[in-house]
């Protein structure tokens, strides 16, 4: 349950289209996320969320800098997937999820870790906005 696999990364270019282009949006400092539920069938078995983790080269211009924050938020994902897992599960939903990291500086791990929780309970509560409100019907 706590691993990152190949399954989980976010790779299809059609997914990460439409993801950022009809996907829901919102800031939750240090991170940018675009969410999108997806229909079942989209993503492999037995995996609810597939993700893209990306940092800007304009902010951090050395290499090692823009993997030490990816790796940094790999590990928040990896600690807290089972909290989202769950969620997921019990709606029968499927998610594809972007987190772009926007700040100019690079926090330690125990903040960044903080921080991704909240991040983790806001999107738990978005999803939970957008399953609860009834769809309009097509005249």
């Amino acid at each position: 349950m706590y691993t990152f696999c190949k399954q989980e990364r976010l790779c299809s270019k059609k997914l990460i289209d439409t993801l950022f282009q009809s996907g829901h949006r919102f800031m939750a400092y240090p991170y940018s996320v675009h969410w999108m539920l997806c229909p079942s069938g989209t993503l492999p078995a037995n995996i609810p969320a597939q993700v893209l983790i990306a940092t800007s080269k304009k902010k951090f211009h050395h290499a090692v800098d823009r993997n030490r924050v990816k790796r940094l938020t790999r590990e928040c994902y990896r600690t807290h997937k089972p909290v989202l897992y769950q969620f997921l599960d019990s709606h029968g939903a499927t998610l594809v999820l972007a987190l772009n990291y926007i700040h100019n500086e690079i926090f330690d791990f125990h903040t960044l870790n903080h921080k991704y929780e909240r991040l983790t309970l806001t999107l738990i509560e978005q999803i939970t906005q957008h399953l609860d409100t009834p769809t309009q019907p097509q005249p």
